[in-house]
């Protein structure tokens, strides 16, 4: 499991307005750390700019990015028109979800992460996309017991958490022959952080660190990068997939020239 490098995967917030100024500046900030960039794709179940789109912005500015698409928004036509479009802009990485529950209306039910995924891998034989290197596709993985068919992923990354145990201990246990990386979210405040342990049950935060994080916001920077820190000296995971949030300039100032 011991991986040769570790890599720094950094979640971009993507715009909910026509207007891409702020991505390029946390592109821009985030650069001399990241390895690639993650795009959410419909961001918290509220409407953004395409994830393609913004990954192709992420190339123009020299960089390397991984296109989230949820199934949760799609039908079989709207995923078959999301490939074509990443083919002609030249982005090949992906990360297949399900999607945050919608702030608005429904979802559309047809697609499944599964089925993404069998589809993607369908489309190496398909003509329209002849010429077009095969896609690289991850996909996303609770603490429970990984299913058998996502380990034809090319890459897993794994649910943010707060303990390395924990991560370590799914880790050995999921026993994965590809790249997996571990999630590591940046609390900006005590109150998110109440919000996320309400909403999610599987994300488990030490009252401590909230505690922390309530008479000090910067301890929520401090806590991520010791978190990252162990896990690169594990040598577990191929890397971390970095959930900055509102702190991606102090972030990118404490990782800068340590990974």
């Amino acid at each position: 499991m011991t991986s040769p490098s570790f890599d720094l995967i950094c979640e971009i917030e993507p715009p909910t307005k026509p207007d891409l100024r702020r991505v390029r500046h946390q592109i821009g900030v985030l650069a001399p750390v990241a390895h690639s960039f993650l795009i959410p794709d419909n961001h918290i179940g509220r409407a953004t700019v395409s994830s393609i789109a913004v990954a192709h912005e992420v190339a123009a500015m020299g960089g390397r990015s991984i296109a989230c698409l949820n199934s949760r928004d799609r039908n079989l036509l709207g995923f078959r028109r999301d490939m074509l479009t990443a083919a002609a802009y030249g982005v090949s990485e992906f990360l297949f979800v399900y999607g945050d529950k919608p702030t608005a209306g429904d979802r559309t039910s047809e697609l499944t992460v599964r089925a993404m995924l069998d589809e993607a891998r369908a489309l190496t034989g398909d003509p329209a996309f002849e010429g077009i290197p095969a896609f690289r596709v991850g996909v996303a993985a609770g603490p429970r017991r990984l299913p058998s068919w996502k380990r034809a992923a090319d890459f897993v990354f794994a649910q943010m958490s707060f303990s390395v145990d924990a991560l370590l201990r799914w880790r050995d246990a999921a026993a994965l022959d590809v790249p997996v990386y571990a999630g590591v979210l940046v609390l900006p405040s005590a109150a998110m952080a109440r919000r996320l342990a309400a909403t999610i049950p599987d994300i488990e935060i030490p009252a401590e660190l909230i505690e922390r994080v309530e008479q000090d916001r910067r301890h929520g920077v401090d806590a991520a990068c010791e978190q990252i820190e162990r896990l690169r000296e594990s040598g577990a995971f191929d890397g971390v997939h970095l959930v900055p949030v509102a702190r991606y300039r102090e972030m990118a100032l404490r990782l800068e020239g340590r990974l």
